[in-house]
């Protein structure tokens, strides 16, 4: 590990060192918005000045923004920290730890077929809509799908007869040296939200990708995605990095969070 990585990752553990802190992040981090240091401070149970000092040492290492409105100081969580925490527990450690996915309950996979083409294409539609699952904007071709993705590697979900979701995996080179290398791709619909879907569906995809010998599979995740992210670390997938500025979304500069899974 280069000298300059670890001074910033000991600073980083370092300002978390102190509980409160770490309350203070989780309380902003879960937040679907800005919080208030007036909230943080009846949230925590201490004094304004002590929240307030907290909250500064946090936006010291960039941990969090902080934004005045007037008289009032908003504090909102830097999505580039959900990501660089577990990359330099990756660093640090080695590894992440692998985790499991077991399917959800009521909720099938199976392999994609024809008839599945207008259900794909609407969800992938929703996902656009979210404005933080791709960099397209336009929902691509049939043509254009079937072109890229692996034929063997394009899975439905169902809950209850009704498509649920889908999967997909897209080579990421031609050349015969990558032939087991894949980038990964998963969609659930709005409608099926929070019900296991996609833990389904990427717990399917590993499998068939392991028993069809793919040894490695990659996916690329805004770092506003934290659920996706969390929902790969469980699959076994590691933070390599955080690609700054990648590309541009609608006019502005994203980043991606590069993870990646290799075959046992």
């Amino acid at each position: 590990m280069l000298t300059d990585e670890a001074a910033t990752y000991a600073s980083w553990f370092a300002t978390l060192s102190d509980p409160t802190r770490v309350r203070l992040l989780h309380h902003v981090a879960s937040a679907p918005g800005p919080v208030t240091v007036g909230e943080l401070t009846t949230l925590l149970g201490v004094s304004q000045s002590t929240c307030s000092h907290h909250v500064r040492k946090l936006a010291e290492v960039g941990f969090v923004h902080v934004q005045r409105e007037g008289t009032t100081t908003l504090v909102t969580v830097n999505p580039a920290c959900c990501t660089g925490l577990p990359h330099a527990a990756d660093a640090v450690m080695g590894a992440l730890t692998r985790g499991s996915l077991r399917p959800a309950a009521g909720v099938s996979v199976r392999a994609m077929t024809a008839a599945d083409w207008p259900d794909v294409r609407r969800i992938y539609g929703e996902g656009i809509a979210t404005g933080n699952a791709t960099f397209e904007t336009e929902v691509p071709s049939r043509r254009t799908l079937e072109s890229k993705w692996l034929p063997d590697h394009r899975w439905i979900a169902e809950v209850d007869g009704t498509v649920a979701g889908w999967a997909a995996a897209t080579p990421v080179s031609a050349r015969e040296c990558y032939a087991g290398v894949a980038e990964t791709s998963i969609y659930v619909a709005d409608a099926f939200q929070g019900r296991g879907v996609g833990k389904t569906l990427l717990h399917h995809q590993v499998g068939a990708a392991d028993a069809d010998g793919l040894w490695t599979l990659q996916s690329s995740i805004f770092p506003e995605n934290r659920a996706s992210i969390a929902l790969h670390h469980k699959a076994g997938f590691r933070t390599v990095g955080v690609r700054e500025r990648i590309a541009q979304h609608h006019g502005e500069w994203r980043d991606t969070v590069l993870l990646e899974r290799r075959r046992p």
